[in-house]
């Protein structure tokens, strides 16, 4: 079996695999956890970095996040949609957060073609810090906003988000880790089999 038959045969066996991890990761979302340490930054840099396919690379992360937010708007914080009738498919707070998830889509297509660490830490902080811009201005563009519409509002608005960003941060740096190094780890086993 030469080389060229080898890597087709570990691409199609792990074909499944990147859509598997972020599903764990977006039931993981489910889990009690400290406030923003969720998996949503690095499901979007997992699927840009991993999914060949346009397809693929905007199907299976958006759907995970999307049936992910479904269930917690619907029976997690259900009391925060008090005079919504029925299921809440969608809320306007979410708007920001999947255009900050499309932004971390395109970090992960653009700056990780080849997945290398100094790479990937440099895509988890950008990342961070752009969904931390896009969502606090979502917030302070907000009509049930508490910061007034003017640069200080925006700038008070950021200052209150700054301890929400070290939690990003750090469920960012820690899901990047667990499903990159998963996904590379099972990787490699598939290939030593596909040798052996």
């Amino acid at each position: 079996m030469n080389k060229t038959s080898i890597m087709k045969m570990g691409k199609k066996e792990l074909t499944i695999l990147p859509i598997i991890i972020i599903a764990i990761a977006a039931i993981s979302r489910l889990l009690p956890h400290p406030d923003n340490v969720t998996p949503v930054a690095s499901m979007a840099l997992f699927g840009g970095a991993y999914f060949s396919r346009k397809y693929l690379l905007l199907f299976v992360p958006f759907i995970a996040l999307f049936l992910s937010d479904l269930i917690l708007n619907n029976f997690v914080f259900r009391m925060y949609f008090p005079n919504h009738e029925g299921m809440v498919f969608f809320a306007s707070y979410m708007i920001w957060g999947y255009v900050a998830f499309l932004v971390t889509i395109a970090i992960g297509v653009l700056f990780l073609k080849q997945v290398k660490i100094g790479r990937l830490i440099l895509a988890t902080l950008g990342s961070s810090l752009f969904f931390f811009l896009i969502t606090n201005f979502g917030a302070w563009l907000s009509p049930i906003s508490i910061y007034p519409k003017n640069a200080l509002g925006l700038i008070e608005c950021y200052i209150a988000g700054i301890p929400f960003f070290r939690s990003t941060l750090i469920g960012n740096l820690f899901f990047v880790g667990l499903m990159f190094g998963s996904y590379e780890y099972f990787k490699r086993l598939a290939f030593s089999k596909t040798i052996a």
